[in-house]
């Protein structure tokens, strides 16, 4: 998921009013919204977005930060029975059809959703609504690799040059790291993909356990190449005034990630949750983008001066959800063994 901003620390809990148990009537009980760590971070748009919604409609609203993607998804289907969130933030198009078989989520079908394009409608039932969108790349430090030395697609970064130079992320762990997994099933087939996570052991400095914590290791200088989004260098732009970071683009292709909202089926505030989801998509579109440095998925969000140094690939990847979910244990396994032998 998304430039995140720098959430280098423990992402905090958003606590938006009053505690959820003081509550003495549904009316005064917070709305509660799930959302990945870096949405409900210092550096992340969780805050402004919840303020904003609030003053607007006067409707209290919980963010509980709930861990990456995949974490978040997890944490949600285990808690089905004892449902607690009303709306959930942050379920990418790769993990959508293991949401859809855990019957999570009520279809919504937004006012909204008429001026979000076509191709990012990943769900025709509308469980899962697209809020943004973006490319997985990696970055590197411009001050340390030179031009005529940088990596001109995947197979590229096994060159021994690259010896513990990246800064790789888990993919049972992180929906970005995921992302890469199947950026390299896509490049590489089934007969090729694990020889280059083979190789990447040795090109790796380090696999952390989600976007926050290895971007954070990037900017501090521990490796000069990071996974993260196309887009992440406009954070750099708008926020530094900085050219230092660059993304990297293969001719071969990039994987594409879409993250959506959903309002879950168990919710006993559906019309306060449908209010949230009408201003995720729509005014909180441009904070999302500044802050998350991903592309918004609303058409009518105008883009800032950061984006033209978001440089867009010629071809962008994507797996059916049905294709992920029918095979990602399996891939995930096998990732383990040849990562932990």
């Amino acid at each position: 998921m998304k430039m995140h901003r720098f959430v280098l620390g423990v992402c905090i809990t958003l606590t938006i009013a009053f505690p959820l148990f003081s509550m003495g009537t549904q009316k005064e009980r917070p709305l509660t919204v799930y959302a990945y760590d870096s949405f409900s971070g210092d550096w992340g748009p969780g805050e402004e977005v919840v303020s904003s919604f609030e003053a607007k409609h006067g409707i209290p609203v919980r963010v509980i930060s709930a861990g990456d993607g995949l974490e978040m998804l997890t944490k949600v289907i285990a808690e089905k029975d004892r449902p607690y969130a009303d709306v959930v933030i942050g379920i990418s198009d790769e993990m959508a059809t293991k949401a859809y078989r855990a019957d999570l989520f009520e279809p919504y079908h937004s006012p909204i959703l008429s001026e979000i394009p076509e191709f990012l409608h990943f769900d025709p039932e509308h469980r899962l609504l697209p809020f943004d969108y973006g490319n997985f790349a990696f970055i590197i430090d411009s001050e340390r690799i030179p031009e005529e030395d940088r990596p001109k697609s995947l197979a590229d970064l096994t060159h021994p040059r690259f010896r513990k130079s990246l800064i790789l992320i888990d993919p049972r762990t992180s929906s970005v790291g995921l992302g890469l997994l199947l950026w390299t099933i896509r490049i590489f087939g089934e007969e090729g993909w694990l020889d280059w996570w083979e190789a990447m052991k040795d090109q790796a400095l380090t696999i952390t356990d989600g976007w926050s914590s290895a971007y954070g290791l990037f900017t501090e200088g521990e490796a000069p190449i990071v996974l993260s989004y196309t887009t992440s260098p406009v954070y750099h732009y708008t926020y530094e005034g900085s050219t230092r970071y660059q993304a990297l683009i293969f001719d071969e292709g990039h994987q594409t990630t879409i993250e959506g909202v959903g309002m879950l089926r168990s919710s006993s505030r559906k019309e306060e949750a449908k209010l949230f989801i009408d201003f995720l998509l729509g005014e909180a579109q441009l904070p999302i983008a500044m802050a998350n440095s991903m592309y918004p998925a609303n058409g009518n969000t105008p883009l800032s001066e950061g984006f033209a140094y978001a440089p867009k690939p010629k071809v962008s990847l994507r797996m059916a959800s049905e294709v992920i979910e029918k095979n990602l244990d399996r891939w995930l396994h096998e990732w383990t063994e040849v990562m932990s032998r």
